[in-house]
């Protein structure tokens, strides 16, 4: 679930209208339809005082823990500051962005692999 999806779940569940959530976090209507419409996410600038309205954490947020109902914990994993605002980057790319910096990454690990043979 990306970002904008999360904020969408939460405005349902709380049954709080877009337009007052607008109006509470200061964006514009078109702003926030177009994370909807256009599948964008916000910018970070905006993390925290979306936080702040819906009464959540950046990282429940960021990560979906305790918004999806798909969510599995990585006990094992840390997640850094810098990983957060790598989240937050992420988000913020273009679905087809998106999909090239995953299969970039994809060719870097198996690049990797075989300099490792």
């Amino acid at each position: 679930m990306t970002i904008s999806e999360r904020i969408f779940k939460i405005l349902k569940e709380r049954d709080i209208s877009q337009t007052s959530f607008c109006k509470m976090v200061g964006l514009s209507g078109s702003t926030v339809s177009d994370w909807k419409t256009k599948k964008t996410n916000p910018s970070a600038d905006k993390i925290m005082d979306i936080c702040a309205v819906l009464d959540i954490t950046p990282e429940q947020l960021l990560t979906g823990n305790g918004i999806d109902d798909d969510y599995t914990k990585h006990t094992d994993m840390e997640i850094s500051f810098e990983d957060r605002e790598m989240l937050v980057e992420y988000h913020n790319l273009a679905q087809e962005q998106q999909k090239r910096l995953k299969a970039y990454l994809k060719a870097l690990k198996k690049l990797e692999d075989l300099e490792n043979i």
